[in-house]
Parts: structure tokens; sequence; C-alpha cells
């Protein structure tokens, strides 16, 4: 296949004519390990990075690590990390990368390099989003693989990284780009974050009342849900009854601790029901039976519409309409996590079944009242979702970028 105009074929790959395959290792002033030893660790003092504190490409200090200042000068001996430094793990995982964070004073835990560039010739923010990118980490994981038990990246094989290397203004470019979008993303994960606070401020304080929305008074009931609840459950739905073209909307006990929220508007799973499968009535509260670990089994969803297969190991609700607003019971069962807790059973598996639920405790506002909060917790739960949902793309956005920019496919300059 001949090579489109202004591109070159290289080992690996198809790349701009001005652009140089690089060594890492050519790249850098300095490729220095970490200390093989364990830091010795103090409440405060200087920060120690470790491989945790490395997430989707930067530097999350939420949790950090301490020494003191002796221990800091024999793992700095022969550097300080300083501002424009990246810094790559070797195992555990390998191949997480940050860059050192402008006025931290820091040094490295175990299982990690720290690399110095020639900011001469190459920019650290583009040589961090290189070393990101799915080409790169791809190398990384090859290079890594010598070990029978533990991957880990050799510093002879991380200095033979290559990497894909435009011009100067370009690096920059491409950078300025990246960190764009990498500024987005922080800005939307801080909404979110927020969104998340506002929303538990609001169940704390509606679902207890002691904030009432505008035209309700009168005291709340206090009452067992078994008075004004019976307990069910589903019917055998094993996954490989999940089909996409199936004839019925359907939801497995697996689903409920990953896709749905407090309410269920949207069915995601189909099956061929059977006559005798068990079917919702819009209103019931589902919880799952069974888990490894109990506070799983504190997750609460009313699904609202009629009709839907319900698969063994789910716990139904089936409580009073004119009493209860299922929406707001579930709400109401997430809340009460610590409540929920105490009723489960068992020690390796941990079940919950209706005969605990029976004796959940709760406080029980007029039936409009419960539609009221409801409303407003759901109105805030749409709001975050589609919060996430941008997230979700802009994400997408930013790897497809990295695609684009960092192999040439699409130019800036």
């Amino acid at each position: 296949m001949a090579v489109k105009l202004g591109y070159k074929q290289t080992e690996i790959g198809v790349i701009p004519e001005e652009w140089e395959v690089k060594q890492l290792g050519a790249m850098c002033i300095a490729v220095l390990d970490c200390d093989h030893s364990t830091p010795v660790w103090t409440k405060t003092g200087t920060v120690v990075i470790r491989n945790q504190n490395i997430r989707n490409g930067k530097l999350d200090l939420s949790e950090a690590s301490f020494t003191d200042e002796k221990h800091f000068a024999e793992r700095t001996r022969r550097a300080v990390p300083t501002f424009g430094d990246l810094v790559i793990t070797r195992e555990a995982p390998m191949g997480l990368v940050c860059m050192i964070p402008e006025g931290l004073r820091c040094c490295l835990g175990q299982r990690m390099v720290l690399l110095r560039l020639n900011r001469v010739e190459f920019n650290s923010t583009y040589a961090l989003y290189a070393l990101l990118s799915e080409g790169v980490q791809r190398s990384i994981s090859v290079a890594g693989g010598t070990g029978s038990t533990v991957s880990n990246l050799r510093i002879p094989a991380l200095k033979q990284l290559q990497i894909l290397v435009p011009d100067l203004p370009e690096q920059r470019a491409i950078a300025t780009a990246l960190s764009d979008v990498d500024a987005l993303l922080g800005a939307l994960e801080r909404l979110i974050a927020k969104k998340r606070d506002l929303k538990q401020a609001a169940m704390q304080q509606l679902l207890t009342g002691q904030t009432r929305l505008p035209g309700f008074d009168g005291e709340w009931g206090v009452m067992q849900l078994g008075e004004v609840a019976t307990f069910l459950k589903g019917k055998g739905l094993p996954k490989s009854a999940l089909v996409p073209d199936g004839s019925d909307p359907c939801i497995h006990y697996g689903e409920l601790f990953t896709k749905y929220p407090e309410t269920i508007g949207e069915i995601f799973s189909r099956t061929n029901g059977m006559e005798d499968s068990f079917r919702s009535v819009a209103n019931d509260v589902l919880m799952p039976t069974s888990d490894v670990t109990p506070r799983g089994l504190a997750k609460a969803s009313c699904v609202i519409i009629d009709g839907v297969i319900l698969g063994g190991d789910i716990l139904v609700i089936r409580s009073d309409k004119q009493r209860v607003f299922g929406p707001f019971l579930s709400y109401i069962i997430r809340r009460e996590e610590s409540q929920v807790l105490r009723l489960v059973t068992g020690s390796t598996v941990y079940h919950l079944y209706g005969s605990d639920m029976k004796k959940f405790i709760f406080s029980l506002p007029s039936l409009s009242e419960q539609t009221a909060i409801a409303t407003v917790l759901s109105d805030m739960d749409a709001e975050l979702v589609a919060l996430e949902q941008r997230l979700a793309k802009t994400r997408a956005l930013k790897q497809g970028m990295m695609q684009e920019l960092l192999t040439g496919r699409t130019r800036l300059v």
C-alpha cells in the first residue's frame, strides 16, 4: 500500500515526514531508579510518591504518605524530583505515569523511576501523553512481561521504548490541546463530586424530616416495613437466559449491584419469558438477597414498570400503594444502610431475607410528601446521570484525540 504524501514508513508505523522515532532514554538527561527499600513513614513531613498516588496520568495526593528530612535526603541523594520531571511505575502495576507538579517537594517510593527530559528539545507534557498513549502502553506491557508472577519494567527496556516525536512547537500544540481536555475532565469530575455531596445532604435533610418541602407539615409515622409491605422472591433467571432479542424485559439480580439506581425506569436486559416467570408490579422495591460482601445487600431499587421478569436472588418488597411510594422507600433503605447491615446474616456468603427486612424501621410521611421528596432526589439523580454521561463522552473524545494527535494522523501545525 502506498504511503500517503507527506508521511513515511517507520518500524512502528506510518508517521509524518518531519517526525522522528526516538528512544525514551535518548530524550532524557537522567533516568533514575528509585531506592529499593521501604521508606521510613512519618505522620507529617515530606511527601513520598507511591504507586497508588498515580491515577489517570495525574498525581493524586488525597491520601499522601510522608517521610522525615533524614530519609528524604537519603532517597534524593542522586536527584530531587522537580517540576516537569516524569515518574513511571515499574510494577504493581507498571506503566502508570505522572508529572511532578510545580511547588511540590517530594521523593519517590518503591517500584518507580524518575525521568528528567532534555527540555531544550522535548516538552514534558507531550512526553507524558506519549507515554500514556495506547501504542506505548502496549509496548510497556510487552517489555515488562519478563517475570513469571509479577511483571516488571526493567530500566534497559524502559530506555528503549520508542516514542513518536514532532518538533518542539508541535509538541507544545499537542500538549496544550490535550491539557485543555484534561482541564474540562477535571472540572466535570469536581462538579459531579459537588453534586453528589449536595444529594447526600438533601437525603439527610429530606428523608429525616429535618427539612420540609413547601406545603407540607404534620407528623411522620414510625413503623416497621412489615406493617405496610409483603415480601416475595424472584424466580430463577441464569445469565445464559439473557438474550438481546428476547421477548420480555428482565432484571438479573447481579444488575442491582451495577446498573440500577434508586428508581428503575429503563430496563437493560431481555429474556424469553415463561408463563410461570415472576413479573414486577410497578412500585415494587427490589433488593439482592445474597452477596460476598454485606454492604452489597443494602442496594434498593424501585421498578416503576409492570411486567418486568425478576430473577432469583431478588427480594421483592411489594408495599401498599396507598401508603408507600416505592421510590421514596428505596431512597430510605439506601440511606439506612447501617440498619440493613444489622439484618444481614452469614459469614462467607451474606444473605438478606424478607423475614429480616420486615423488621426494618423507618419514618413515613404522607404519600404526597413521599412523592415530592422522591421527585426532588430523582431530579438530582437525573442531573448526575447527565453529567456522568458528559464525562464519559469527554473521556472518549480525549482518547480519540490522543490516537489522532500522538500518531500524526491529525496535525495542529
